[in-house]
């Protein structure tokens, strides 16, 4: 039969806009998306101006946006395109620097979807394209599924807590002691994190009972200059752990890129303690290994919080939570940028509780005792 007698079927392509000052990374990343079926590359700009001009000519579904171009940055370019585009998926390329590190932390606050960071002194343009497909692919991916799934949300400010049964199909892992007052608090998060951080810990009021620990997945020196800029929005204290410091209550510690940030018992006290051991997930630092030490640690008087995140870090660290008797809260999926890390721990039944984003801060706070006893109790 004739080609037309068979018409294709197959999925289109997602359309992706490269804007880069850069011909050699321009050349790159189209090239690495390109080998890619289910991506086609409609345009490439070399500044910000003519990315905007080629907007409405390509009409992507994605754009990939450098920040540093002369002419028109990637930030002075998001903001203009977040005013005719507000829901378009946006990936910023950024350099792991200081500089590089800030301006991408402003451009997620600005409304990037994500970010990757530059390949830098990976010794080939083989290595250089290796790391943008691993980074670079599965987050435009991520992101479209999201977006076929349904419109950004628009939450109002402060929606009632919701509560989503598991179907009945799914396992649901039973505690194996009766949870205690809570006495740490443990934050796992990845795509969309640094925003839904700044939703929720500047909404924990001062004198917060109990410490929290937390992991982003962000490379080094982002965590610092997020746990700076949290620290600047909160009433709590936010700091990038060294290692070694004794869990406060009140105190936010983030673990830093290229560290497994986990709990330990030194006598009465819980110190912070980093490795370098083996990535898990892909991720160092990664929420299973601190979800584990914190099970450890504190049993049954856990809380742990999953928030919107790619992948499925997180899952078997909210199972040992889980296991010795804590609780779990998750975010649901309408106010996630990905809802990976916490759909795999909704669907696998672990999750007490499903809220949106904007409802979580006040369930952590209704959690979390109000009593000068908090967090002292394994002084006992």
């Amino acid at each position: 039969m004739s080609a037309e007698a068979h018409p294709s079927t197959s999925p289109r392509r997602i359309r992706i806009l490269v804007v880069d000052d850069a011909v050699v990374v321009r050349r790159m990343v189209t090239d690495v998306l390109s080998e890619d079926p289910e991506i086609e590359v409609v345009g490439a700009a070399a500044n910000g101006r003519i990315g905007l001009q080629k907007l409405t000519q390509v009409n992507p579904d994605l754009v990939t946006l450098d920040i540093e171009m002369p002419e028109m940055d990637g930030l002075q370019t998001l903001a203009a395109l977040r005013k005719t585009h507000p829901t378009l998926p946006v990936i910023m390329f950024s350099t792991l620097t200081e500089r590089g590190g800030a301006a991408t932390l402003e451009a997620l606050s600005l409304g990037a979807s994500d970010y990757v960071t530059k390949p830098a002194n990976v010794g080939s343009v083989a290595l250089a394209q290796q790391r943008i497909r691993e980074e670079l692919i599965p987050k435009v991916k991520a992101l479209i599924r999201k977006r076929a799934h349904g419109a950004e949300p628009h939450a109002p400010s402060m929606p009632a807590p919701v509560v989503r049964p598991v179907m009945p199909s799914l396992p649901r892992l039973q505690p194996t002691t009766a949870a205690g007052p809570i006495e740490v608090l443990a934050i796992g998060v990845s795509t969309g994190g640094p925003n839904a951080l700044a939703a929720v810990l500047p909404l924990l009021p001062a004198g917060f009972p109990v410490p929290i620990v937390l992991v982003q997945h962000m490379p080094p020196m982002f965590t610092r200059l997020l746990a700076e800029r949290l620290d600047a929005q909160s009433k709590v204290k936010v700091v990038e752990a060294a290692g070694g410091e004794v869990l406060q209550p009140g105190v936010v510690y983030v673990a830093p890129g290229n560290f497994h940030m986990v709990v330990q018992r030194r006598g009465t006290q819980v110190v912070t303690v980093l490795n370098q051991l083996p990535p898990e997930n892909s991720c160092r630092p990664a929420v299973d290994p601190l979800f584990r030490s914190v099970s450890q640690v504190y049993g049954s008087h856990t809380l742990g919080v999953i928030l919107t995140g790619m992948g499925q870090d997180g899952l078997r660290g909210s199972e040992d939570i889980r296991a010795a008797g804590g609780s779990i809260i998750a975010q649901d999926e309408a106010t996630s940028v990905v809802w990976g890390m916490p759909g795999f721990v909704v669907r696998a039944g672990l999750a007490e509780r499903v809220l949106p984003l904007a409802a979580v801060a006040a369930e952590l706070t209704r959690r979390c005792p109000s009593t000068s006893e908090s967090g002292l109790r394994l002084a006992r």
